[in-house]
């Protein structure tokens, strides 16, 4: 997979249809309606991940240090369906986390996880803060990783 980092401003119309293509067929349609373009992606760097055709299949974006949360902030971690379970979302978060501490040295970054993968964002030092919530109807809980 081939990893792109990219402000909001350097992405393509390609990059920018296929993001939010891909938030839709994983976040709209696989777990239910909600509204996807929060206002964020614009004050956020973008992480795309493609195949070897070109082909986007996983994403995740990050907020700016004080914009969400006090803290950088990881969010819209996604795979497509056609790479969940080949190690494409551990790969994402190793490249999303790799770009944080580039970008951001010894910072810390904050999550609002869907509750399910509290283990997996575990394994990646993340600690849960705070009581499960629902989010659009998902229970999350709110983790973070410090340096």
């Amino acid at each position: 997979m081939t990893f792109s980092w990219l402000r909001f401003s350097e992405l393509s119309l390609d990059d920018l249809y296929d993001a939010l293509a891909l938030r839709c067929r994983v976040f709209i349609l696989e777990q239910g309606a909600y509204l996807d373009p929060d206002g964020l992606d614009r004050v956020s760097w973008h992480l795309l991940g493609r195949d070897e055709a070109g082909v986007l299949q996983a994403y995740l974006r990050v907020v700016d240090p004080g914009v969400k949360y006090a803290e950088r902030s990881i969010g819209r971690v996604i795979t497509s369906a056609e790479v969940r379970g080949t190690g494409a979302g551990r790969r994402l978060m190793t490249e999303g986390l790799a770009r944080c501490d580039a970008t951001w040295p010894g910072a810390p970054i904050r999550i609002s996880a869907q509750a399910h993968l509290q283990a997996f964002y575990g394994g990646f030092g993340f600690r849960a803060v705070g009581e499960p919530y629902a989010e659009d109807n998902i229970p999350h809980i709110e983790m973070l990783r410090c340096p």
